[in-house]
């Protein structure tokens, strides 16, 4: 039974005062016919609607960023001290999950069962169609849409992305005369920067009709045309004759789906060269029994960011990428870099509100408000997170080939491009530079 129903007017009243007052974050309410919270508050919520009072209390954090693009309540105060609170008001979304076992299961199975999905382009043109001139307010200047990589603590949003782009070509052992395909290539950020500064020619495929106009028009300005390509294309469609030197899947597979993951890196190694190597970088859910986000999270993201989008735990997707006939090389956790990179995409977004609302409308800016902030909240605390998977299709051959640019270095048996450590992926600038000393020194 929903414990909302159990509770009278009164009782979420004094509900809400008591989960207000152990808060840690101060926050105040303020609704037709009371208020709750102390007055010299943070943070100060208006609702304009009572029944909200039950979903506040009850840490239903999702029904909250509801009303508030619904505009049935307004904030006043940071964002920061917002999700402070709100992060207190959830709990454990993560340790809910595993105690919900099946019925957290079911309840999930049965909401996305209720809702009518749009096709797979729809899903994606909902979300990066809503207009190039909105992105680029907060993102980087190359429009990078996903996590970057702070390597050094000093770094800005727009050197972290510069430095997530050469991980990534690192990582694939990237030089002159591969071919790289780029799944779900976004505005052409790491298929540019592979090409321009690793030699490689490669081809993106996208199904948002701004970033392929984007591109096209980026491939033309820096004269790429005769080695970079970019195509309007369902990743199924892409013939499976083509093949790649390297693949990158950056930010993509979570827009798949349970029931097609399997067939998705499959698909990416029909398409991969034998001892190749392809990069799967994405969010994974915090939890082993997490069906979605919590606290009514998932649902809005769903409505109103990412139509279509799962989330499966790191195990789940080092399973399907197996049966896949793909072998697993490196797992990298990259979490609080996405938590970081969320908050300056939120700030970029919080300093340039009024041109926001020139360009979206009031829900809509109000959607992504919460949707930044929110899941920069959700990758500090745990509840997702981000991996990078780099994996292989093996060759077959035991007998080592000559080292060379991008090839194995001669162990037997590696089957692949991939040297077997670590040391290549990380530029001498990033590695120790001094040698350990002894406890104490």
């Amino acid at each position: 039974m929903d414990t909302a129903l159990l509770l009278t007017p009164g009782r979420i009243g004094r509900l809400a005062q008591a989960r207000l007052a152990a808060l840690a974050t101060p926050l105040s309410l303020e609704w037709p016919g009371g208020r709750a919270g102390p007055p010299a508050a943070r943070v100060h919520l208006r609702l304009r609607d009572r029944r909200l009072l039950a979903a506040l209390a009850l840490g239903r954090v999702g029904e909250v960023a509801e009303a508030y693009v619904a505009g049935r309540l307004d904030i006043d105060g940071s964002l920061r001290d917002l999700m402070a609170a709100a992060g207190e008001l959830v709990g454990d979304p993560v340790a809910d999950g595993a105690r919900a076992g099946w019925r957290g299961w079911l309840a999930a199975l049965r909401a996305r069962a209720a809702r009518l999905p749009l096709p797979r382009a729809e899903q994606v043109r909902f979300h990066y169609d809503l207009g190039d001139d909105f992105f680029a307010l907060w993102l980087d200047p190359r429009r990078v849409y996903s996590c970057a990589y702070y390597a050094e603590p000093d770094f800005d949003l727009a050197r972290a992305q510069e430095a997530k782009l050469e991980h990534v070509c690192r990582k694939l052992r990237l030089a002159p005369g591969q071919r790289l395909l780029d799944v779900g290539a976004g505005w052409g950020g790491l298929l540019l920067w592979a090409a321009e500064h690793h030699g490689v020619s490669a081809l993106g495929i996208t199904l948002s009709r701004n970033q392929h106009a984007h591109v096209q028009r980026l491939i033309e300005a820096r004269g790429l045309g005769g080695r970079v390509e970019m195509r309007l294309l369902d990743f199924r469609e892409l013939p499976a004759r083509e093949r790649f030197d390297r693949i990158a899947s950056i930010g993509m597979f979570e827009h798949v789906g349970g029931r097609h993951l399997d067939a998705y890196f499959a698909g990416l190694q029909t398409r991969l060269r034998p001892g190749g190597l392809v990069m799967n970088h994405g969010i994974t859910a915090g939890g082993l029994d997490n069906a979605q986000l919590g606290a009514g999270i998932g649902d809005f993201i769903e409505k109103h960011i990412f139509p279509g989008g799962e989330l499966f735990h790191v195990s789940r997707v080092a399973a399907s990428l197996a049966r896949g006939g793909l072998e697993l090389l490196d797992v990298e956790n990259l979490r609080p870099h996405y938590a970081r990179t969320l908050w300056a995409w939120a700030d970029g977004l919080e300093a340039r509100l009024a041109e926001a609302r020139a360009i979206a409308d009031e829900a809509t800016v109000r959607a992504y408000r919460m949707y930044l902030a929110g899941c920069a909240m959700a990758f500090e605390r745990g509840w997702i997170s981000l991996h990078q998977l780099l994996a292989a299709r093996p060759d077959g051959l035991i007998e080592p080939a000559a080292p060379g640019p991008g090839s194995p270095t001669g162990l037997r048996g590696a089957q692949s491009a991939y040297p077997f450590h670590r040391g290549y992926m990380y530029p001498p600038s990033h590695r120790a530079s001094r040698p350990l000393t002894a406890a104490g020194d």
